[in-house]
């Protein structure tokens, strides 16, 4: 069976199983009008997605078939950057004037509702500034004759902005859970809607990238994403990696007298760096949670940092004392003379390490987020170089002078 000859259920389980580019292909090769019951039933951010990797030609097929409001979302709101509610906003549908009456607006209602889901109405003056919101209940309740004015809900009405992040709106709208959020300009005239349950499905899936992005790999990566493509994907990064990788042995050339006179630094030099790592990695999880799901308030910045440099020196200190201790049985095992020196190198090094890295990964998203740039991307890389040179340098450095010639 043809992707055109399937139906509509089946036509949407093909597309939510792909990747955006690989439920192109499945578009492409079906009707416009086919294309559009599909995409209708999917979020609006995936469809965006999904219609990006689409030829121009047979996208605006599709669109040139679709209700105007649909084609208008799936085409993005292009004046709001993607990770906005701007992005996600839908066009207002259901708005009244509050001097009409509840038989007027009951009217209207019923000819909406023929092509739109309408939640609430919403009651606007002459300058489209929203004055409350029109509860369906409230209008089975009321007067016919009644005015809208006396039965909209004008106190504490909740709107959001449409340049606001949706990380941000979503952590305003957690408890509120209302199926629908009125956007509004800072004047409070009305601009849109945005569903919640889009509102949400977004940001899930921004944040299931997260750990994608900390190592590289795309967004739009999936399991069935072809080979060559997942290459082109992750490739560069490694690149990048060993670029970081060849300026951690360059630091280790730069002691090489040291490792050829005190040849047993080298068995601890994996250890030194693997533990220091592992606690930069625990700051940078924790720094990114709170980005991610708002506890990072404005300001709180330099506390995080102080706090995961103060767990760094504890947890240098625990560990130092036990890698310390087995660098001197082991030194002394081998009937080096400077067992103990070299067992309060590892001590000093690994507490100096662990304050390093734990500072590193607390600071390293704020400062990619501060340029502009997605926090998570590729924020393991970076940290991994930052620990591995400064671990391996401090470690050969103190053994260079405090072990005595």
């Amino acid at each position: 069976m043809t992707p055109d000859e399937t139906d509509s259920a089946e036509l949407l389980r093909l597309l939510q199983s792909r990747a955006p580019h690989e439920a192109a292909d499945v578009l492409q090769k079906v009707t416009p009008a086919n294309a559009v019951s599909a995409l209708d039933l999917l979020n609006p951010m995936v469809a965006q997605q999904i219609l990006k990797e689409i030829d121009d030609k047979q996208r605006c097929e599709i669109l040139a078939a679709a209700p105007v409001e649909k084609a208008r979302q799936w085409m993005g709101n292009q004046a709001y950057p993607e990770d906005s509610v701007g992005w996600l906003m839908e066009p207002p549908i259901g708005v009244f004037r509050p001097q009409m009456t509840v038989a007027e607006t009951v009217e209207g209602l019923r000819r909406l509702t023929q092509k739109a889901v309408i939640t609430y109405g919403y009651v606007t003056d002459d300058q489209n500034r929203l004055l409350g919101i029109l509860v369906m209940r409230d209008l089975l309740l009321a007067r016919p004759e009644q005015r809208l004015s006396e039965i909209i809900h004008k106190e504490s009405v909740f709107s959001l902005q449409p340049h606001l992040e949706l990380t941000a709106a979503m952590r305003s709208t957690v408890n509120r859970h209302y199926p629908v959020y009125p956007v509004c300009d800072p004047e409070g005239r009305l601009l849109g809607l945005v569903r919640g349950q889009n509102l949400f499905e977004a940001r899930a899936i921004e944040i299931s990238a997260q750990a994608g992005n900390m190592v590289g790999v795309k967004n739009e990566e999936r399991l069935s994403t072809p080979i060559l493509r997942s290459l082109r994907f992750r490739h560069p990064w490694l690149q990048v990696n060993l670029l970081t990788c060849f300026i951690a042995a360059a630091v280790v050339t730069l002691f090489q007298h040291t490792l050829d006179r005190i040849v047993l630094l080298a068995a601890f030099l994996p250890v030194l760096a693997g533990q220091s790592g592992n606690t930069g990695a625990q700051a940078l999880a924790v720094a990114l949670r709170g980005l991610t799901l708002g506890d990072l308030r404005e300001g709180e910045e330099r506390r995080l940092v102080v706090k995961e440099g103060l767990l760094g020196l504890l947890n240098g200190v625990l560990v130092g004392i036990t890698a310390g201790l087995g660098m001197w049985l082991y030194a002394y095992w081998q009937g080096n003379p400077h067992a103990l020196i070299l067992g309060l190198v590892v001590v000093i090094s690994m507490i100096t390490s662990c304050i390093v890295s734990s500072v590193a990964g607390a600071y390293i998203p704020l400062l990619l987020r501060r340029i502009g740039t997605d926090p998570a991307t590729a924020s393991s890389i970076f940290l991994t170089t930052a620990t591995d040179v400064f671990s391996m340098g401090i470690f050969l450095a103190l053994a260079t002078w405090l072990v005595p010639h």
